[in-house]
């Protein structure tokens, strides 16, 4: 091996932490061309996980003879951080993995809901994982205000935005994952429930977004304030102060309704549902009934 391939080969292994992904234009714009890619491939020092993308295979699991092993934890922290994707992990999923949405497991491979301006790049489709990512366009639901973390630098500051008041404005929280505790960032309560009220009723069913707002006991009314002022969709607002209403939840009275717009007119949501007098919105006939 030469000195200067050996060079390269040091500077990988501190910059591409093992179990992350990593594409062949970064490598690319790093020096690394394909014959030195096909290289490392060829010695284990990476694996092709899919076509132009590459992971640093872990030693421990290659000593245990497990091999690499891909979540797709590993997947959006790597597209998050070294690749700088502005896409986050939103919606049900947000809920899920702070422990709010359990109870809304459904059958088949488990979907994991991305919110950015542009969808993963194709290959993160071809990974084999035992999920799927599902994007959505954030921009469409919040516009340029709260998006995603892209403009304050996702790169290398993530691990410092633990607790960033920056962060948190935009809805958006940073939590560790992994033996590593790699930064995530995810929607935080408030902005996920946002996300998955617009999929009602496509994508969620009235029944399923009933039961999860009902154990939404500690949401913040300062940070729901901000996120309904910047949200551009009517029915998600009238619909998430339905449900808020339906439950009695405490923090309801501490919410400041002021510059949230509400919109005009009626929106059919349900064929065959009635139509609430205070939100102008149709809503099953008997909810209670799993409607």
């Amino acid at each position: 091996m030469s000195r200067q391939n050996e060079t390269k080969l040091n500077w990988l292994q501190r910059n591409l932490p093992e179990g992350l992904v990593v594409d062949a234009g970064w490598l690319e714009a790093r020096g690394y061309s394909r014959a030195l890619r096909s290289k490392y491939v060829a010695r284990g020092w990476l694996d092709s996980v899919a076509r132009g993308a590459y992971l640093r295979p872990s030693a421990r699991l290659m000593a245990s003879g497990e091999g690499p092993a891909l979540h797709w934890q590993n997947v959006v922290i790597s597209l998050q951080t070294l690749l700088e994707r502005p896409l986050v992990v939103g919606g049900r999923t947000a809920l899920e993995l702070q422990g709010l949405a359990h109870y809304l497991g459904a059958s088949g491979p488990r979907e994991i809901h991305l919110y950015g301006d542009a969808p993963p790049p194709a290959w993160v489709g071809k990974l084999g994982l035992a999920a799927s990512f599902v994007f959505h366009n954030a921009g469409r639901l919040f516009g340029n205000k709260l998006i995603t973390p892209a403009e304050a630098a996702i790169g290398a500051r993530l691990c410092d935005w633990k607790h960033d008041a920056d962060l948190r404005q935009s809805g958006l929280i940073c939590e560790t994952w992994g033996h590593w505790d790699w930064p995530l960032v995810l929607s935080t309560p408030e902005r996920a429930i946002l996300e998955l009220l617009d999929g009602v009723p496509q994508r969620e069913t009235f029944h399923q977004a009933d039961v999860l707002m009902e154990g939404l006991h500690n949401l913040s009314p300062r940070r729901l304030h901000e996120l309904l002022v910047a949200c551009h969709s009517v029915k998600v607002k009238r619909l998430f102060l339905w449900f808020a209403e339906r439950h009695e939840h405490a923090w309801l009275k501490r919410l400041d309704r002021r510059g949230v717009d509400l919109g005009r007119g009626k929106r059919m949501l349900v064929r065959g549902g009635r139509l609430d007098a205070k939100f102008h919105i149709t809503v099953p006939e008997n909810l209670d009934a799993a409607g």
